[in-house]
C-alpha cells in the first residue's frame, strides 16, 4: 500500500477566509469610529458657534433714566454729557473695560472714546454705586460722564455705546433751547 503524499489545503483556505473576514470588519468599525468622531467635532463647533453669533447678536446693555448735558463754568455751551446703562433682564456682568462710545454732532467729526480713569474728551468714567468700576451686574445702575467740545441750542448729538460683545445702540438727543448749568437732553 502506497502512502499518499497528497495533503487537502481546504481548512486552511477557510481559515485565511475567516482572518480576512475578521481584518474587514476591524478595519470598518475603525472607520466608522473616525467617521462618528468627525461628526460629533463638527456637530459641537456649530454649537458653539450658534451660541457666539447669539451672545454678540444680543444686547446685554440699556439706556435708562434721562440723558443730561452739563454746562461747566466758562463753558459756552454743553461739554458734558451724562447717562445711566442697566443690564437687560438675565444678561450676564458686562465688563465695560473694552466698550467703546462714538460721539458727534452735525458740525464735528465722530470721537471714539474709551474707558478711562477721569472724564475728557478721550475717554468716559464708569461709576456704580458712586465708585470707579469697570464692569457692570445685575440690579446695578452705571453711570457714565464724558466731555465733548461745547455743544450749541438746538445741536443734534449722535451717541453710540459699543460694548465689546452684545449689539451697537445708537441714540441721537437733541439740546434745549436755552443751555442751563444742567439739561435733560431731548
Amino acid at each position: 500500500m502506497a502512502v499518499s503524499s497528497h495533503q487537502s489545503s481546504d481548512g486552511f483556505t477557510g481559515l485565511e477566509a475567516a482572518i480576512v473576514l475578521i481584518a474587514f470588519i476591524v478595519v470598518a468599525s475603525v472607520f466608522a469610529y473616525v467617521i462618528l468622531g468627525a461628526g460629533f467635532f463638527t456637530t459641537q463647533k456649530a454649537q458653539e458657534t450658534v451660541y457666539k453669533s447669539v451672545e454678540q447678536a444680543s444686547t446685554n446693555v440699556q439706556v435708562v433714566g434721562s440723558v443730561y448735558g452739563i454746562q461747566t463754568t466758562g463753558s459756552s455751551g454743553i461739554n458734558e454729557i451724562q447717562f445711566s446703562l442697566k443690564l437687560t433682564t438675565g444678561s450676564p456682568d458686562v465688563d465695560l473695560t473694552n466698550m467703546k462710545i462714538v460721539f458727534s454732532t452735525p458740525t464735528t467729526s465722530p470721537v471714539i472714546l474709551s474707558k478711562g480713569s477721569t472724564a475728557d474728551r478721550n475717554t468716559f468714567v464708569v461709576k456704580v454705586g458712586g465708585a470707579d468700576s469697570s464692569s457692570v451686574g445685575q440690579n446695578e445702575q452705571a453711570d457714565i460722564t464724558f466731555m465733548v467740545a461745547p455743544v450749541q441750542p438746538y445741536s443734534t448729538m449722535n451717541i453710540e455705546i459699543r460694548p465689546a460683545v452684545g449689539a451697537v445702540i445708537p441714540f441721537s438727543k437733541t439740546a434745549p433751547a436755552t443751555i442751563q448749568h444742567t439739561n435733560i437732553l431731548y
